[in-house]
């Protein structure tokens, strides 16, 4: 067909134009063909498109048609079960014994039973859902069913009533009439609706009012027994003045015809017989106690005498009582007065004996004074000529046991030559006494280093104590008190040497501690204890607790001349024991101006860094060592703090529920006597006064102990305690109490 219309013999240029030609011709029309079938090819590709959406459409529609139906037959189920529920509600409500309501949160009823105000029958119809509460109470307060109080209006009773509705929980009792009672709670729902109980307890008020009534008929006996078995005459009147109570005693003690003494008989009758005769006395008569009797005021109580008969004296006390009643009392004091006359009688003679016997007693006294200074010589002047040969003797045997003689005899005379030193202790101790005694020592009063003085009685009998296995402690002061060197320095050798002597275990303490204006110096033992019946006893001549002790241990001189020479130096002496514990003997003596207003700290404890004062800090210090007790107490005290001490839990929790104090902290040793522990007295300490800052005190460094004080918040300080640690402990408790 090409051929046809290209003729090969044309030239190759013309061949090639109507090739051209015949190409574009042939695409046009391709291209128009092509046009028309791709709309057609178009459209046709979106119908197909659609048929699958609407098929998809259509079965999501067919899905959802079927979880309708589906929730709605759950729904039917559901307000069958709705309503299945209500009816067993409503079958439960009514089945109880008492009337319910339900109000929603608005305050409007949504049901109740049939017993619902039942005791209200002229208002239970009304109480239908729908009801407001502020109706309801108003209806009640005006039905004719309600028993108002006394004084009480319809719009006062639901006033009250309303306000009580504002609680969340109510419970009160309202009386009906012909004597029944409701018994009315409320309780708030959750989401804010009440819920109302109604009660009949008609029986139970019943029950309860005829068991009070028995009750007062119980106590009206009782009341009457007691008026019989008083020694007093009583009489009992109203406020109208009548009398409603007497004793068979007022009949007894009252000129009375007895015919007056009867229930409702008035005073002003009584007062008319008793006028005539009884004689009053103390400011007072008949007609000033008919105006106290009949005043329209409070009345104070008025005591007064009455006298009738054969020198009968009463006292009589009025007072009136709670209901404008008063009540008299007659008391016979006959015999008190009778002796107060023969008192007085004799009086007038006693002045004149006593002056008799006075003298009597001067000529004895001066006759004994004279007797005791001859005593006194005596004992002096023996004492000192036999202190001359004994010393004499002691230097024959000191030359003796130097020279070459068996051991044997060695022996022999270093037990004689103790015994002389006893001997010659004891005389000593005796021109002591008799110094003493005489009252004619010449006092050197001046100021005494107590620090170059403990200082040498601590090198002096040191060796004493290490014989016995003793621990001596003199803790230094830098104190200067006003005394007699001499005698001071014996005073404080007899109490340490008596210490020793009487402590068989443990140690001997000597400190001072600063007490205002003056040094109290302590000696502290370990020893026995002395009983407290015999605290007074020691301080007399040759009086020693431990009978087996030897003369070579001393006649009991010792404490005897420690009590005259304080006596004199006006240095007051006291003691402290506890059997089993120790004891300490405490002498105070004036300090110097200078030292009053210095700061010293008297215990090594107190030698710290300078920190803040601990501001009266209240500490609560638990240890069975008496000697650590101290040096503690001292210490904290050196600090600013106030100290309470004690050995016990037992003991601790006595203490601060006796002066009603709490601790602002507390320091307790772990191991205690009988078995008991720091632990003890911390923890009933926190159960009353809640939780107490404390800390535990001891030498035991197990894990245990360390777990125990952290769980339950307790600050641990190891023995032997370091100052600076327990002050900074201190200073914090301190800081935390100081307001901001």
């Amino acid at each position: 067909m090409i051929e046809a219309i290209i003729n090969p013999n044309d030239p190759i240029e013309e061949q090639n134009k109507k090739l051209i030609k015949i190409i574009e011709s042939l695409m046009t029309r391709v291209e128009r063909e092509t046009d028309a079938s791709g709309a057609a090819y178009a459209q046709f590709q979106r119908a197909a498109i659609l048929e699958d959406e609407v098929r998809a459409r259509t079965k999501e529609l067919e899905q959802a048609l079927d979880l309708l139906n589906e929730s709605n037959s759950r729904l039917a189920s559901a307000n069958a079960e709705t309503e299945k529920a209500r009816s067993n509600l409503t079958s439960a409500i009514e089945s109880i014994q008492e009337g319910f309501a339900l109000f929603d949160p608005s305050g409007r009823l949504v049901m109740c039973n049939s017993r619902f105000g039942m005791h209200m029958p002229d208002i239970h119809e009304y109480l239908v859902p729908g009801l407001l509460f502020n109706d309801y109470v108003r209806m009640v307060s005006e039905s004719t069913f309600l028993n108002l109080p006394e004084d009480t209006q319809a719009s006062d009773w639901a006033a009250q009533r309303m306000q009580r509705h504002e609680s969340s929980h109510v419970m009160f009792n309202v009386q009906m009439i012909w004597d029944r009672w409701v018994q009315v709670s409320e309780h708030r729902t959750f989401d804010g609706g009440t819920v109302m109980l109604q009660t009949d307890v008609s029986d139970i008020m019943r029950i309860e009012r005829q068991e009070r009534e028995r009750m007062l008929d119980d106590q009206a006996r009782l009341i009457r027994a007691t008026l019989e078995h008083l020694d007093q005459g009583v009489c009992i009147f109203d406020k109208q003045g009548r009398m409603v109570g007497w004793n068979q005693r007022l009949v007894d003690l009252l000129p009375l015809p007895i015919s007056l003494m009867r229930m409702g008989a008035r005073f002003e009758t009584l007062m008319f017989q008793l006028k005539d005769r009884v004689k009053f006395s103390h400011g007072m008569n008949a007609e000033q106690l008919l105006a106290w009797v009949n005043s329209e005021t409070s009345r104070a109580p008025i005591r007064f005498e009455a006298t009738h008969g054969q020198n009968i004296t009463l006292d009589a006390f009025a007072q009136e009582m709670p209901d404008q009643g008063f009540v008299i009392s007659f008391t016979d004091v006959s015999s008190e007065r009778d002796a107060v006359k023969a008192f007085q009688i004799a009086n007038e003679t006693l002045e004149q004996r006593v002056l008799d016997r006075t003298l009597e007693l001067e000529d004895a006294l001066s006759d004994a004074e004279r007797a005791n200074a001859s005593k006194t010589r005596f004992v002096a002047a023996a004492s000192h000529d036999l202190l001359q040969p004994l010393s004499a003797a002691k230097l024959y045997f000191a030359s003796i046991e130097n020279s070459s003689v068996p051991e044997e005899t060695k022996e022999i005379i270093v037990k004689a030559t103790r015994a002389l030193g006893s001997v010659e202790g004891i005389l000593e101790a005796l021109l002591d006494i008799s110094k003493l005694d005489s009252g004619r020592i010449a006092l050197d009063v001046r100021p005494v280093s107590l620090s170059k003085l403990l200082k040498q009685l601590g090198e002096e009998l040191a060796p004493l104590a290490k014989q016995k296995g003793l621990s001596l402690r003199i803790i230094p002061a830098d104190l200067t008190v006003i005394s007699d060197n001499t005698y001071l320095r014996r005073i404080l050798q007899n109490l340490i040497v008596n210490a020793i002597r009487y402590t068989d275990r443990g140690k001997v303490l000597v400190g001072v501690r600063k007490n205002g204006g003056s040094a109290s110096i302590q000696v502290w033992d370990t020893g026995p204890g002395i009983p407290e019946d015999k605290q007074e006893v020691i301080f007399g001549e040759f009086q020693r607790l431990n009978a087996s002790a030897s003369a070579a241990e001393g006649m009991g001189l010792g404490l005897a001349i420690v009590e005259r020479a304080c006596a004199i130096l006006k240095h007051p002496l006291r003691v402290q024991s506890r059997v089993g514990l120790g004891t300490v003997f405490i002498v105070d003596a004036p300090i110097t101006e200078s030292d009053q207003t210095r700061n010293t700290s008297l215990f090594p404890y107190s030698k710290i860094t300078e920190m803040p004062s601990l501001g009266n800090l209240v500490v609560l210090l638990v240890e069975n060592d008496l000697v650590l007790q101290n040096a503690l107490s001292i210490t904290l005290e050196g600090w600013g703090a106030d100290v309470l001490t004690a050995t016990t839990a037992t003991q601790a929790r006595e203490l601060l529920a006796e002066i009603e104090l709490c601790p602002d902290v507390i320091l307790a040793d772990y191991q205690l006597d009988d078995g008991e522990f720091g632990t003890d007295a911390i923890f009933n300490i926190r159960n009353i006064h809640g939780s107490v800052p404390a800390a535990i005190l001891t030498a035991n460094r197990s894990s245990e102990i360390s777990a125990l004080c952290k769980k339950n918040e307790l600050r641990l300080l190891h023995k032997p305690i370091e100052p600076d640690t327990l002050r900074q402990f201190l200073t914090s408790l301190s800081r935390r109490q100081k307001p901001s």
